[in-house]
């Protein structure tokens, strides 16, 4: 990036570990104010002191972004302390429940795609009023391959129902601003040594799936996953830019 966005202002969920947080610490190095949410108070502290040890500018704000009042309270804190928010990039997601749909809790079902479709819908509804005022802003929602093959993965009803969901949300709301100055696009992360990734593979394959469990081990021996850090360079090397309305994969050329 370069500099190109130095003294903007990013809300970035998930940003206590893995992606986000990588994501999170890259916009800071850029100059970018981040205001960091996740539900995770401790790593959330550690990825701040992280930034202001570089003499970046970081708010900690713990939300459950399944929680709609603790959205709202949350992004009214950051306008609060921050200002505004020129850049929102939505990584928070949950890949619960896993297994059959005869099997799974439909109450968990709903509370997945709280998280991962209701959250990001409501935050970008809370930051766009400032974005559009102002004439520039930044959406990136970090999707999933799964949402490109729904089919790939049985066991993950959830996690592709609210994936394919975002991924549509996000065109959708990128034609909707065309021409305000405000993009929105679509990040799906590559498999990525993350704690999810860890969770799965932690979980007993007779109540997940023989062959979902099995998937998640190989990829992790074969040594193929991508680190945190390396699929955030993929993302960052794009946001700052007037693209918009699109998918952007971590293996794609930048």
């Amino acid at each position: 990036m370069s500099g190109a966005m130095e003294g903007r202002t990013a809300l970035i969920t998930g940003a206590g570990r893995g992606i986000g947080r990588a994501i999170a610490l890259g916009l800071a190095s850029d100059g970018v104010q981040v205001a960091l949410l996740a539900r995770s108070v401790d790593q959330l502290a550690e990825v701040a002191a992280a930034v202001r040890a570089a003499g970046g500018t970081a708010l900690v704000v713990p939300t459950d972004v399944g929680d709609s009042a603790a959205v709202d309270q949350a992004v009214a804190m950051v306008l609060a302390e921050l200002g505004t928010v020129d850049i929102l990039v939505n990584d928070a997601a949950v890949v619960a429940p896993l297994g059959t749909t005869a099997t799974v809790d439909a109450d968990m079902w709903a509370a997945a795609l709280a998280v991962n479709v209701v959250g990001p819908f409501r935050l970008a509804q809370a930051v766009l009023p400032g974005m559009i005022a102002g004439g520039w802003g930044r959406i990136a929602n970090v999707s999933s391959a799964i949402a490109a093959h729904p089919a790939a993965m049985i066991g993950m009803t959830a996690y592709a129902a609210s994936k394919s969901a975002l991924e549509a949300h996000t065109l959708n709301l990128a034609a909707e601003l065309a021409g305000t100055g405000v993009t929105v696009n679509v990040y799906r992360p590559g498999s990525v040594d993350t704690a999810m990734q860890g969770w799965i593979r932690s979980q007993p394959a007779d109540e997940i799936g023989a062959a979902l469990h099995a998937r998640f081990i190989e990829s992790y021996e074969r040594g193929s996953l991508l680190t945190p850090d390396q699929s955030a360079r993929s993302l960052l090397a794009r946001i700052a830019g007037d693209a918009t309305g699109q998918v952007w994969n971590a293996d794609d050329p930048t």
